[in-house]
């Protein structure tokens, strides 16, 4: 079976989920977020890593989907508190609706979320729901250093990795972990599917602050530059704080705050150009380079044959080589 095919089987099986019917304005803006596509790495990871032991996934199929559910609820969560306009290319669910009803639809995907994983066996159930909990807990403390960063005229690179770490990179180590517990692997194999998760999770969202500011809007899916407007602390603006010249940095400061449409435009030249001087795209590549070869080293160090780890390998070549 090969990516293609479990790629299939992961959006039939979301396109077949219910998640209610009324009223219409809780349940529509979650048939629409999770219409909008998407990768679905974390689920076809969740598969993979399945594989890796058994041919037979039909049995993970459920818990993956509730992976990606949960997924786009933070997702509709994180908008509201981004005030971004585009998810995908297509208007975010508070400005389709308002946030009050994104708000509640999103807390109805974290109760569906958890349904789908009550289908796993009555003997994995309670390390499943544990992981996945403890999981979506460190989910919300990372959107929560996230927002206490830009409350901080303060932050550091480590502390920068650390919060991305949770928002973001352990929900694809989860994903990798359960495909491994619910297939009887041996712990060790799953704690470094766990830890390969977490390093290219790192590096993808690296590589997703890198395309805020390099990428094509028609290919990204969201306004370009839109972390320089919204003055969010990712890790190109912490580096390049870092290494600024005096007068650089007075000039980076001096657009935080400037919020007029009129001049989004040249806030966002003003900033890139900086960046260019001080190479800190080329930086940022180097770093995620360097994240995505620790990744390789745990799956390398996973106990299965190296043909059956391919297709993980190929989909992390992907992330890491993406430019949407």
């Amino acid at each position: 079976m090969d990516i293609s095919t479990l790629s299939e089987k992961i959006n039939y099986t979301l396109s077949t989920l219910r998640y209610g019917e009324n009223p219409v304005e809780l349940y529509e803006p979650i048939r629409y977020i999770m219409s909008l596509g998407g990768k679905r790495i974390r689920p076809l990871m969740a598969l993979l890593a399945a594989k890796l032991y058994h041919d037979d996934v039909e049995s993970v199929l459920l818990p993956a989907a509730g992976i990606e559910v949960f997924h786009n609820f933070t997702l509709m969560h994180d908008d509201i508190m981004d005030k971004a306009p585009l998810r995908r290319g297509k208007q975010t669910v508070h400005e389709k609706w308002n946030a009050n009803i994104a708000i509640l639809s999103g807390d109805v995907m974290l109760v569906r979320a958890y349904q789908l994983f009550l289908g796993v066996e009555p003997d994995k159930l309670a390390k499943v729901l544990e992981l996945f909990s403890d999981t979506a807990a460190k989910v919300c403390e990372g959107q929560q250093l996230d927002m206490n960063f830009e409350q901080r005229e303060q932050v550091s690179i480590d502390e920068y990795i650390s919060m991305i770490t949770l928002k973001t990179a352990v929900l694809l180590g989860f994903s990798l972990e359960l495909g491994a517990v619910l297939q009887n692997a041996p712990d060790a194999d799953a704690a470094h599917l766990k830890a390969f998760g977490d390093s290219v999770g790192i590096a993808f969202q690296l590589r997703d602050d890198l395309l805020d500011v390099y990428g094509d809007q028609q290919k990204f899916g969201k306004q370009v530059g839109g972390d320089i407007l919204s003055d969010k602390k990712t890790f190109l603006m912490l580096t390049a704080l870092e290494q600024a010249s005096e007068e650089q940095k007075q000039r980076i400061i001096s657009w935080r705050d400037k919020t007029d449409a009129s001049l989004a435009d040249e806030k966002v030249a003003v900033v890139t150009a900086i960046y260019n001087k001080l190479n800190i795209r080329q930086q940022t590549e180097q770093v995620i380079e360097s994240y995505f070869q620790e990744a390789l080293q745990h799956l390398d160090a996973v106990q299965v044959p190296e043909s059956r780890k391919a297709a993980i390998r190929t989909i992390a070549m992907q992330l890491m080589e993406r430019d949407s």
